[in-house]
């Protein structure tokens, strides 16, 4: 469960559960017509989004119609796509991802945006501050460079002689890059080697699992990227034949195969971000509800995957991890 830190949660029972911002009356049988933007479908975020909505009184097919539109992990598509939804009057737009969101916010100044799930939301530019976003985004972030200083603290603590680690990453991808400047921060006090592998396509992934191996790196760290998520498999199945172990954002990863993940629940977040899609269409300015982060992330650990690799988990970790997969 995402728990709220206090201050935010006292300010979102005010912004999200009380009054409307700007009280306005549902006009009768109108359909409200919302942009959904995704830069990889598969998620399942679509249909966590569409059973919220309708907990809240939004039926599709009846007063919601959800105008869907994925980049199919081609994030260059997603200007065009958000210009798209702007073009079909869309009543408000949904992101998922920090590209998404970025790409959303170039192409309107005025539809509101609702972030279901995105990384630095300050950092990468998309609004002023998560207390009072101002202009026309706010919603939930969790992906925050912060936690890669996190997963290489869990992975030393897995193996306590690592030393080197490669790191797959996309530079074109905003948040990779905030991403790196915190993961080599976090790397010198642990006297910690980074292998940096560039990846902006599948083949580029076939190429960086060959460096890897042949620079002796001991294991592997994922950054939250779209292609990654397209190419999980591809990872996963790669890692077990060079037996990589593999360090991840989210639990679906590591259920996918990967060793380990940490990171938040994204499907929670996604119905957190209905409740905003809610309170916007009753009135609230998006830009004066605050953003919502999450302040506990979930630890995974596949041991499937460990004992396919031979590896011995601490049971430190064991015993603190929020799903064990046997």
């Amino acid at each position: 469960m995402t728990i709220l830190r206090p201050a935010l949660a006292a300010t979102l029972a005010v912004g999200l559960l009380g009054p409307p911002l700007v009280a306005r009356a549902q006009p009768a049988g109108k359909v409200w017509r919302i942009g959904q933007l995704v830069t990889t479908s598969g998620s399942g975020n679509t249909d966590v989004l569409r059973q919220r909505l309708g907990e809240l009184g939004y039926i599709e097919g009846q007063n919601l119609k959800i105008e869907h539109r994925s980049a199919e992990g081609r994030p260059e598509r997603l200007p065009a796509l958000a210009a798209e939804l702007v073009g079909v009057n869309v009543d408000l737009i949904v992101t998922s991802g920090t590209q998404a969101a970025l790409a959303a916010k170039q192409a309107t100044s005025v539809i509101p945006i609702v972030m279901a799930s995105s990384g630095d939301a300050v950092g990468t530019g998309l609004v002023q501050s998560l207390g009072r976003p101002g202009g026309n985004v706010t919603g939930t972030t969790g992906i925050s460079p912060e936690l890669s200083g996190k997963r290489l603290q869990l992975v030393k603590e897995a193996f306590p002689r690592l030393s080197r680690i490669a790191v797959l990453w996309n530079p074109g991808n905003p948040l990779d890059l905030l991403e790196r400047k915190e993961t080599e921060s976090a790397a010198r006090p642990l006297s910690l080697a980074l292998q940096w592998l560039e990846a902006r396509t599948a083949d580029d992934i076939e190429r960086a699992f060959a460096t890897a191996t042949r620079e002796h790196a001991e294991i592997l760290i994922v950054f939250p990227d779209p292609l990654f998520v397209l190419a999980r498999r591809q990872i996963v199945d790669r890692a077990a034949k060079y037996r990589l172990p593999s360090m991840w954002v989210f639990r679906q990863d590591a259920e996918a195969g990967g060793l380990m993940s940490y990171g938040p629940n994204v499907t929670e977040q996604v119905r957190r971000a209905a409740l905003y899609v809610d309170k916007i269409l009753k009135g609230a300015r998006p830009g004066d509800l605050p953003i919502e982060q999450p302040t506990r992330f979930e630890l995974v650990i596949n041991m499937k995957t460990a004992k396919a690799l031979r590896l011995t988990m601490p049971s430190s970790l064991l015993l603190r991890a929020d799903r064990v997969i046997d």
